[in-house]
């Protein structure tokens, strides 16, 4: 029986990037993954395979509404969704087989099942039962239920966001119910699909959370592109047919209605829970939070000593470079090192067209703590590189404290967000002034000019405005 330094129970995000550190600091290292392919949901059936799809609808939303202005002549492309897909799962496989190589080439062992831990030091798997001094659960999420809504991804017509990603037709009539990240990108895919989309939204915004001047223009520029809106519904059920499906709701605004939307697909985009299941933490005494997730402390122990746990199966923000970081830092833990995570800095983003990125507080939010802040803004309107692409749509905001001019928070909707909101990440980590954005040359044509402008505006003012 092999005796290992750290056994990592997941191969998502967290788990792999936990197991290349620990390898990388001389921890003999296993992990346990029960899919025939490493990466978790965020490679097989989340992030990556979403933004193949992504990119595939806005090329084809570029061919059929601006090649034309841009001389581009000739018969708009026809979609073969089978062909789509394949390219989908061709970047998948891309991705999952880069992981298996890491694991080889930083001598991981990959233990193939499903992981339970009988007791402190020993994982099981299969029916083999390995020891360990260290265990690192890293067993991600799944999405969310809503009562009253039963998802079967195999027919096909109540679906999650993995049925989401491999239907076998593009449905005429799409249902979504929630308006987050997830709803909201793969609602996106299919309105530019062909699909008459209609999301429904238990809140009164999209993106709950995010800063309202985003969520206000990121939804105008939504239906712009086609889908349309039910804010404030309850939804208390959806009932089938063979090929049909009706969601029941009502408008918080007069709750003794009942409202009805025929749809061919419901896409239940109701956000994620902590999948630990199978693992036997009950009869370990694993603490739990109230919201199911496993709680730890600052280094990322749980009360169990030898036993860790990261990324969305704890607190915090279920986005995958949140458990990455939560997965190095744990690896310096167990080696004897300091590791550390930035939870005020982590930036969130919407891969839409345009993509919406954030990072830090919100102005309401500081607002409400009573904080003096000053706020800059710049609309891509203004950036010479985002009108020639056709994207002048959306704004850089950035908001800081008013007496020291330190980055507070940041919003980006316009191109390029996911990459731009960077700068101000790194801003906000050391510590940086609006005037030191400002002060710093930016290249000329770019996008990230913008994030200089809205640095500017929180001083004497941009230039392009």
């Amino acid at each position: 029986m092999a005796q290992y330094d750290v056994i990592i129970i997941g191969a998502g995000p967290g788990g792999y990037v936990s197991a290349i550190r620990c390898a990388q600091l001389g921890l003999k290292t296993a992990i346990v993954e029960g899919r025939e392919t490493l990466g978790g949901t965020c490679l097989n059936v989340g992030c990556i395979p979403s933004k193949a799809l992504l990119h595939a609808t806005h090329m084809l939303h570029e061919a059929e509404h601006n090649f034309a202005d841009m001389g581009l002549k000739g018969k708009s492309p026809s979609v073969d969704w089978d062909q789509m897909k394949a390219y989908k799962s061709d970047v998948v496989g891309q991705n999952t087989g880069g992981i298996e190589f890491l694991m080889k080439k930083n001598k991981i062992e990959w233990l193939k099942g499903w992981a339970s831990i009988p007791a402190a030091g020993k994982v099981k798997v299969g029916d083999e039962v390995h020891e360990t001094k260290n265990i690192v659960i890293a067993s991600g999420s799944v999405p969310s239920s809503l009562p009253g809504v039963e998802v079967d991804n195999d027919k096909g017509i109540v679906i999650d966001s993995t049925g989401a990603l491999d239907l076998p037709k593009i449905p005429k009539k799409m249902a979504v119910i929630g308006a987050g990240v997830i709803g909201l990108e793969l609602g996106s895919v299919y309105a530019r699909l062909g699909s008459d989309v209609t999301v429904v939204e238990y809140m009164d915004a999209v993106c709950p959370g995010m800063d309202a001047d985003v969520q206000r223009t990121f939804k105008r520029i939504l239906e712009k592109q086609g889908l349309k809106f039910v804010m404030g519904a309850a939804v208390s059920g959806v009932e089938t047919t063979k090929t049909k499906a009706k969601v029941k709701y009502a408008l918080k605004k007069s709750p003794d209605s009942e409202e009805v939307l025929d749809a061919d697909v419901v896409l239940v985009a109701a956000g994620r829970k902590p999948f630990a299941e199978g693992l036997g933490l009950d009869a370990l005494g694993v603490k739990m939070t109230e919201r199911g997730q496993i709680a730890t402390n600052a280094h990322w122990a749980t009360n169990v000593a030898g036993i860790y746990a990261i990324g969305d199966v704890i607190e915090g923000p279920m986005l995958a470079h949140k458990a990455e970081d939560e997965g190095m830092a744990v690896a310096e833990v167990i080696a004897g090192k300091h590791g550390h995570v930035n939870y005020g800095v982590i930036p969130g983003v919407v891969y839409t067209t345009p993509e919406v990125a954030t990072v830090g507080a919100t102005e309401a939010a500081l607002k409400a703590e009573g904080r003096k802040i000053k706020v800059g803004k710049f609309m891509f309107m203004g950036n010479a590189r985002a009108k020639a692409v056709h994207q002048g749509d959306g704004f850089v905001k950035i908001i800081v404290d008013a007496e020291t001019d330190r980055v507070l928070g940041a919003a980006i909707i316009g191109p390029a967000a996911g990459d731009m909101i960077h700068e101000l990440c790194v801003a906000m980590e050391f510590g940086a002034s609006a005037q030191d954005i400002a002060l710093t040359c930016h290249a000329h044509p770019t996008y990230s000019e913008a994030v200089r402008e809205a640095a500017l505006a929180c001083g004497d003012g941009a230039i392009h405005s």
